[in-house]
């Protein structure tokens, strides 16, 4: 298959996804990780009534004709067991989280109080039945599904796995990924420095990427300009026993010393196409095996980058059960003109910010070449121009895939026409 737009590209990858099979882990490294399994309560939370502020517990009807006098009976702190019966005229004083006395209705906060010399106190204002109680089972009831399969494990949801005492989790094992850098050109990051030679980059940025969703990829190298060698990086990363994803950097363009593509169909990988109608990262290939993906991503380090984020973040993520698979994005006003050839969906590096009106203002950064690494580093965001625009005019609203983050959205958010 040749050129796709953006957009079908993704579909064509996300059709040959599948989910990582179940693995149980610690609560404490659970975090990122998605619910493979629904988790049920095991307890009513609160296991009763509780107060849910520092006061006094008491009966409503007492203070009918506010302000009152009571008679404080009782001290009740979190964790303890109430040992009186509150009656007419009588109240608790109650701890935020301490267990309601039997009688009492309600709880009035320290605040509208007067404490008297003779164990007595002061009520200023009336309170209805439920005040300042949270009841029994508020927060859950026993038994009842409190996290759905499929629920990402965030901080707060950690705090509900520990209330129902989940010391372990199931949750999807996270893809396995082997990363490999090919070409003549590349000088190793342990290599000596060698002016006519290029740092390889590449690898450690697409690392990097992978880092951030949770995973930790495995580095092979570098494979040079030669077909033998680089069949046989080429087999170590198709490993099945070893690996769930290729990312194979550099040579899948269609130059006579460009090996990749030939030689991964020759190792029986399925390629589902090889071009994409975008800038940068035209030259982008996808294939698959009996196991695995494959992704043959451009030599330049930007474009690589780009491709990640379009392609194979949305893929990692599926494998691992999220239902967020994409970048999210935002609507910015361009602070200058874009100018662009029409034909392919563009990725242009912005920063953002805030004008005096709080508007958010996108600004290039600089050389959009793909090989401007540095430009990719400054970037807060991709700014989306459709493929059928020839350019921007200043202040018009465009789309900005954002880089930063732990926030994802169910669909691209880009469109690819006008």
């Amino acid at each position: 298959m040749g050129n796709l737009s953006v957009r079908d590209a993704q579909a064509r990858v996300l059709e040959h996804v599948t989910l990582r099979d179940i693995e149980s882990v610690k609560l404490a490294h659970a975090l990122g990780r998605v619910l493979a399994e629904a988790v049920r309560a095991n307890r009513d939370q609160p296991p009763c009534d509780v107060s849910a502020m520092d006061g006094f517990a008491l009966r409503s009807a007492d203070l009918a004709e506010a302000p009152a006098v009571l008679t404080v009976i009782e001290d009740i702190k979190a964790g303890d067991r109430p040992v009186n019966t509150v009656h007419a005229g009588e109240c608790a004083r109650i701890m935020t989280g301490a267990p309601v006395p039997a009688g009492a209705d309600a709880v009035i906060r320290v605040e509208d109080t007067r404490a008297l010399a003779d164990g007595r106190v002061e009520i200023s204002k009336a309170v209805k039945a439920g005040n300042d109680i949270r009841p029994l089972g508020e927060g859950m009831r026993n038994g009842q599904v409190v996290l759905t399969a499929g629920t990402e494990i965030t901080p707060g949801v950690i705090g509900v796995l520990a209330t129902v005492k989940a010391a372990r989790v199931s949750v999807h094992r996270r893809p396995r990924v082997a990363i490999l850098s090919t070409g003549n050109e590349l000088e190793g990051l342990d290599e000596p420095f060698d002016p006519d030679k290029i740092p390889n980059s590449n690898s450690y940025a697409l690392m990097a990427q992978v880092q951030a969703l949770g995973i930790e990829p495995v580095l092979l190298g570098i494979a040079r300009d030669d077909p033998r060698e680089l069949a046989d990086f080429l087999r170590r990363g198709l490993d099945p026993a070893d690996f769930d994803v290729l990312l194979v950097s550099g040579g899948s363009s269609v130059g006579v010393h460009d090996h990749v593509r030939p030689t991964l169909e020759a190792l029986g990988v399925s390629m589902h196409f090889w071009r994409v109608e975008m800038r940068p990262g035209h030259p982008v290939a996808f294939g698959t095996t009996t196991h695995g993906l494959v992704f043959g991503l451009p030599g330049n380090p930007v474009s690589s980058m780009v491709c990640f984020e379009q392609f194979v973040l949305p893929a990692l993520r599926r494998m691992m059960g999220h239902a967020r698979l994409f970048r999210r994005t935002l609507t910015a006003r361009l602070a200058h003109p874009v100018r662009i050839r029409p034909g392919r969906t563009e990725f242009i590096r912005v920063v953002l910010e805030r004008d005096a009106a709080g508007a958010c203002l996108a600004s290039s950064t600089g050389n959009q070449s793909s090989g401007a690494l540095l430009s990719m580093a400054l970037a807060d965001g991709l700014l989306v121009v459709p493929a059928a625009s020839s350019g921007l005019a200043a202040g018009e609203p465009a789309v900005v895939q954002l880089l930063d983050g732990t926030e994802f959205q169910n669909e691209p958010g880009f469109e690819e026409s006008l």
